[in-house]
Order: structure tokens, then C-alpha cells, then sequence
């Protein structure tokens, strides 16, 4: 699933006030305990840094010189 910094600013916002629900849109979610929440904050942390770094591309340069 593809998650979006809203939804992530959401879920921080509901654990810094308290709340266990949280509403992305036309959908409502209801997470029983403080753990649950912080785990799916943690998965949607997790979701977005592997998107933003699947843009990326490495590059290596090797260089070399004859003799020491």
C-alpha cells in the first residue's frame, strides 16, 4: 500500500492528542491501544523511506594507478 506524509501527519497527530481514531478521507480507523498506533506510524515511516529512496541511483567510481 502506498502511504502519503497526510496520512503519517495524521497518525502522529491522533498519538499526540490522545486519540485512537483516525480519519484518512472517507475512511475512519479505530486502533484499540497506544502500541497499535505507534506501530502503524512506524510502518508508514517505514513505507515512505523506501519509496522516496527507490528515485535514487547510485553511481561508483573506481580509479586506479599504475604502480604504488
Amino acid at each position: 500500500m502506498t502511504y502519503t506524509i497526510t496520512q503519517l501527519d495524521a497518525l502522529k497527530r491522533a498519538l499526540a492528542t490522545g486519540e485512537r481514531r483516525v480519519s484518512f478521507g472517507d475512511k475512519t480507523i479505530e486502533y484499540r491501544s497506544v502500541e497499535e498506533l505507534q506501530s502503524a506510524i512506524r510502518t508508514v515511516e517505514a513505507e515512505l523511506a523506501r519509496n522516496a529512496g527507490s528515485g535514487t541511483k547510485r553511481q561508483i567510481r573506481v580509479t586506479t594507478v599504475k604502480g604504488f
